[in-house]
């Protein structure tokens, strides 16, 4: 559910995802609603896989799970042949928990917020 990460460091990243037609998550030409909340959550992924191991210097990734969800509001529904643009912060970081906002777009245009915890029970994966 991400195709590249832009950008990233220590606090935040930026990926982006090509709305194609053979995504399990497209129904009729658009991605449904929960593929945004999945969409975040694999920037939240990619964030805290770089950041493992380019900003702390670890030889492994671990595995995250989304605790919640709130305060989440979708405008609108990315369309085939659409680039959805996501956006996260990490606002809070409680070691084995992460706070993070999340902001995904078309263009210029926000379509989507949300505030995600994401659990990280230390399992790690090697590399």
């Amino acid at each position: 559910m991400v195709d590249r990460l832009l950008s990233a460091d220590e606090k935040s990243a930026v990926t982006v995802l090509e709305v194609r037609a053979d995504n399990i998550f497209v129904t009729e030409g658009a991605m449904m609603p929960y593929a945004i909340v999945e969409n975040m959550a694999q920037t939240c992924a990619a964030h805290l896989g770089y950041a493992d191991v380019y900003v702390h210097g670890h030889t492994g990734v671990r595995v995250g799970y989304i605790g919640s969800v709130k305060r989440m509001r979708i405008e609108a529904a990315p369309r085939v042949g659409e680039t959805l643009r996501t956006r996260i912060e990490v606002v809070a970081d409680f070691g084995d928990m992460k706070l993070v906002t999340a902001e995904s777009f078309l263009d210029d245009r926000r379509i989507a917020v949300a505030e995600l915890t994401i659990a990280l029970p230390g399992e790690n994966i090697g590399l």
